[in-house]
């Protein structure tokens, strides 16, 4: 083992777990754990498959690990759980602590942290299970007036997020993005260029354009190999590239997010960008996003994973072991 990675200790890579996106984090824990292992770590795959707490406890506490990489996604993963389970048992990990994984899991809640902090994000209102026709009415007048996007509360990969065009076929829509939560963004649609701009230790990467065959930048257009172009670099001037990146950390300072996140934008024809998601775990391969722009400032999907430990591994080091901001 290479000496410097003695300073981990034994890295568990939390992968997997029980959300709509089990196989998303499946894929970029294999993908971190062979980085490191081939780094000469000592690094082991946790695999949770639960949302039993006192079940990830003994899974976690078998694996003997010292310094957890987590790589879950959605539910369990990015909303502060195994965070806190991981405070609780005084091992130091990789990325944000529990309050801001548990704001930006929150599409709702970022939404409205956002607008008082004065970052630009679409028009919005939100649909509750039980609201009924009043509940809608807001809703309703938004899709009049033009097409809206409906999205679920807490999930990511685009997971139940339909556009609508039509009136009609907007209780149809929220009624779905209801099968998985009890709350519902609808947001007014922007026409637009689609860009993403990921945050590494508080610094920005440099921006990364979405370019889906698809309608929209949808589960499928995000997984499926051929269905999206990334400009990275992306070719916009330098006065919209550094506006992006300007926006991007104040999101991520306004959340408390550490260590890395990825917030992804519509800029509209005006040339105005829009906040439209925070991520606090984005997807972990070497051909995603956040790797992608990393990889062109040198930083490779190696030394981007032995970075991020060695944030984790400082922290216990001076003593915050309990991972608190």
């Amino acid at each position: 083992m290479d000496l410097d990675h003695g300073q981990f200790g034994r890295i568990g890579v939390l992968m997997g777990g029980c959300s709509s996106e089990r196989e998303v984090s499946l894929k970029s824990g294999k993908a971190v754990f062979h980085a490191l292992e081939e780094a000469g770590c000592d690094v082991v795959p946790v695999d949770l498959t639960s949302f039993d707490p006192g079940l990830n406890k003994r899974v976690i506490k078998d694996a003997g690990i010292e310094l957890a990489f987590i790589t879950l996604h959605g539910v369990y993963g990015e909303d502060g759980q195994i965070q806190s389970l991981l405070e609780e048992m005084g091992i130091p990990y990789i990325g944000s602590g529990v309050e801001a994984n548990r704001i930006a899991i929150d599409k709702i809640q970022t939404q409205f942290l956002l607008k008082k902090e004065g970052v630009p994000v679409s028009e919005f209102c939100v649909v509750q299970q039980g609201d009924g026709p009043c509940g809608m009415a807001k809703a309703c007048a938004m899709a009049e007036q033009g097409t809206v996007v409906v999205k679920p509360a807490c999930e990511g990969s685009s997971i139940g997020v339909e556009i609508v065009h039509e009136i009609e076929k907007l209780a149809p829509a929220v009624e779905q993005a209801l099968g998985y939560g009890s709350r519902v963004l609808i947001e007014r649609y922007i026409t637009g260029r689609e860009f993403t701009a990921g945050i590494l230790g508080g610094e920005a990467l440099p921006i990364v354009e979405i370019r889906p065959k698809a309608v929209f930048f949808d589960f499928q257009a995000k997984y499926q190999k051929g269905m999206t172009e990334y400009i990275v670099p992306a070719q916009i001037d330098q006065e919209l590239s550094r506006k992006i990146q300007g926006i991007a950390l104040k999101v991520f300072h306004a959340i408390g997010c550490r260590d890395l996140a990825r917030i992804d934008f519509i800029v509209d024809e005006e040339r105005r960008p829009f906040v439209l998601e925070v991520n606090t775990i984005p997807g972990f391969t070497a051909t995603s996003l956040l790797p992608m722009a990393a990889q062109v400032t040198g930083c490779d999907f190696q030394n981007l994973c032995l970075r991020l430990a060695r944030f984790a591994a400082a922290r216990k080091s001076s003593g915050v072991s309990c991972n608190r901001e």
